[in-house]
């Protein structure tokens, strides 16, 4: 059954995890090189590839102990939130060798390798795993993840730069990081209450 209110949280927390990801300032790259619609099939694409692989293994762990499981959910969220809090904004974002055309089987293909290396093993995949043990709603969890990652993607290869000219990225990496400290905060409670 789809819980529209995992799904919220869901995509809330992914969103903002992603937001401020060096792969949203390499969308924006390929985004004024290329055309956007071929950039963003292969982005979503890979995005897609990557949200079933973290639901798959957060699936896997909702056969362990439910305490058991809260609690290492708990932890991997106060670890998400402190690598959020400690990240540094260098500024320089992914680089990726330009396809030499411009068809969409080229620039698409480019923007799914990028991603599908780059976000392998990503904070947001590990997340999204969480939230699958978490909830155990993985078609819930599923649709709101990648429906965020596809959001941060659009808005990476679109308007990145206009949207971050009114919101700090430094503002949005502390949003991320309270809403998982707030997650952790949860997990570790039902652990210990049982």
């Amino acid at each position: 059954m789809i819980s529209f209110t995992v799904m919220a949280i869901t995509f809330g927390v992914v969103f903002l995890a992603e937001l401020p990801d060096k792969t949203a300032l390499a969308g924006l790259m390929l985004g004024t090189r290329y055309r956007a619609s071929y950039v963003f099939a292969g982005v979503a694409a890979a995005f897609a590839v990557h949200v079933t692989l973290a639901i798959a293994a957060g699936s896997v762990l909702t056969l362990l102990p439910h305490r058991l499981v809260q609690a290492v959910v708990g932890l991997l969220f106060l670890a998400g939130a402190l690598m959020l809090l400690m990240k540094r904004d260098d500024g320089d974002g992914e680089h990726v060798k330009a396809p030499a055309d411009q068809s969409f089987w080229k620039v698409s293909g480019a923007g799914f390798m990028l991603i599908l290396v780059a976000e392998f093993g990503d904070l947001t995949q590990i997340m999204t795993a969480n939230l699958a043990a978490r909830y155990d709603s993985p078609v819930s969890v599923g649709i709101g993840a990648v429906l965020a990652l596809w959001a941060v993607a659009g808005i990476g290869i679109v308007g990145g730069r206009t949207l971050m000219k009114y919101v700090p990225l430094r503002l949005i990496t502390r949003v991320a990081a309270g809403l998982m400290l707030g997650l952790a905060g949860l997990s570790l409670v039902e652990a210990v209450a049982g």
